[in-house]
C-alpha cells in the first residue's frame, strides 16, 4: 500500500487538483480556466446554469488533450517516475503527466497505461486510487465537456453524446451530462449558428442555401426536423419563399 504522504505529494503535483480524503486535505475544488474550445464560430449560447458541481470540480485547461509524449512545465517529477522499475510508480507518473493541464477519463488513462505495458491489476489499483482522491472524475469530465463543446462549438446533444462515448464515458453519465441541455436550448443555439452563417450564403439559390445551412446543423448533431425548421424560418425572415420546402429533407 502506498504511504499517505506519497499520495499527498502526487495530489499536489497537479495544479488545481482537489485534495483527496486520504491525504488529510480538504475536499476543495478547482476553479475552471479557459475551456480552450472557443473557435469564433459560435459566440455563446451555453447551457443555462448547468449543475453547479460541474463548474466547481472542473480543472483548468479543458482543451483537446496534448499528445501523449508532450512534456509539460510541471511534469518533471512524473517524468522521473516513468523511468522507475516499479510498475505502480510508473503508472502513477504516466497518469500525472497526462492529467497535467487537462482532465482525462478513466478509459483514456487506462488505454495509455495499457500501451505502456503496465500490468492490468496495477493499472486498476492506481486508477481507482486516482478516482478516490478526485484526480479522475468521469462525471465532472462529462459535465464540463458538454458545457464547453456546446458553448464553444454549438454542438447538439447527439454530437456531444457521440464524442463522450469515444472517450469511454459510461452511458448513464453521458445521459446525465447531456441532460443539461433541452430541445429549447438546442433550438436557440441552432438559430444563432444559422444567423452567423446566413450572410455567407447570400447570392446562392434557395435550395443551396437550405442544404448548406441545414447540413451545417446536421454535422453538429441537430435533428433534421429542427434543422430544416430553423433554416426555413431564417430564410423567410429574409423574404425567401420556403413554402415549397415543407416536408423536404436534405
Amino acid at each position: 500500500m502506498t504511504r499517505r504522504t506519497d499520495w499527498a505529494e502526487y495530489e499536489h503535483a497537479i495544479p488545481g487538483a482537489p485534495r483527496g480524503r486520504g491525504s488529510g486535505g480538504d475536499s476543495g475544488s478547482a476553479t475552471a480556466g479557459d475551456d480552450g474550445y472557443g473557435d469564433g464560430e459560435h459566440g455563446g449560447a451555453g447551457p443555462r446554469g448547468g449543475r453547479g458541481r460541474s463548474r466547481g470540480r472542473r480543472r483548468g485547461g479543458f482543451g483537446e488533450p496534448p499528445g501523449e509524449d508532450e512534456g509539460t512545465p510541471t511534469s518533471s517529477r512524473a517524468e522521473r517516475g516513468e523511468s522507475s522499475g516499479d510498475p505502480a510508480e510508473r503508472a502513477r507518473a504516466i497518469c500525472l503527466r497526462l492529467l497535467t493541464g487537462t482532465p482525462r477519463t478513466r478509459k483514456q488513462l487506462g488505454d495509455a497505461l495499457r500501451k505502456r505495458e503496465i500490468p492490468e491489476d496495477v493499472a486498476e489499483e492506481v486508477l481507482s486510487r486516482f478516482e478516490e482522491v478526485g484526480l479522475i472524475d468521469d462525471s465532472a469530465f462529462a459535465d464540463a465537456w458538454v458545457e464547453s463543446r456546446h458553448h464553444g462549438r454549438g454542438l447538439a446533444r447527439r454530437a456531444l453524446a457521440r464524442e463522450l462515448r469515444t472517450k469511454g464515458v459510461d452511458s448513464a453519465l453521458i445521459d446525465e451530462a447531456v441532460g443539461q441541455l433541452d430541445s429549447e436550448q438546442e433550438e436557440a443555439t441552432a438559430r444563432e449558428l444559422v444567423a452567423r452563417k446566413l450572410r455567407a450564403t447570400r447570392g446562392l439559390d434557395r435550395d443551396k442555401r437550405l442544404r448548406r445551412l441545414a447540413g451545417m446543423l446536421a454535422r453538429k448533431g441537430y435533428p433534421e426536423g429542427m434543422a430544416l425548421r430553423v433554416v426555413r424560418q431564417a430564410l423567410e425572415e429574409e423574404g425567401e419563399d420556403t413554402e415549397f420546402l415543407e416536408g423536404d429533407s436534405f
